[in-house]
């Protein structure tokens, strides 16, 4: 029985367009004055974050490519 009514409860407590939009201006009102700031310390935030990431990938080439060069050396030095 409870199968059956499972999809209709699921559908009941899921909040509809109307709900969604007082939410929604109820969010504006309590952090409208902080809303802009908030996006844009977020903003800065993903961008170091992309900026480090960067960073990282291009130091583990550095590191890969001085390996290999070295490597290059080794065997030309023996041979």
């Amino acid at each position: 029985m409870l199968e059956t009514l499972a999809p209709f409860i699921q559908l009941a407590w899921s909040p509809g367009p109307f709900e969604l939009g007082v939410i929604l201006i109820v969010a504006l009102l309590l952090f409208g004055g902080r809303l802009p700031n908030m996006m844009r310390n977020m903003g800065r935030g993903i961008t170091e974050f992309k900026k480090g990431i960067k960073d990282t990938s291009q130091d583990i080439q550095n590191t890969i490519d001085k390996s290999s060069e070295e490597e290059d050396r080794g065997e030309n030095s023996n041979s």
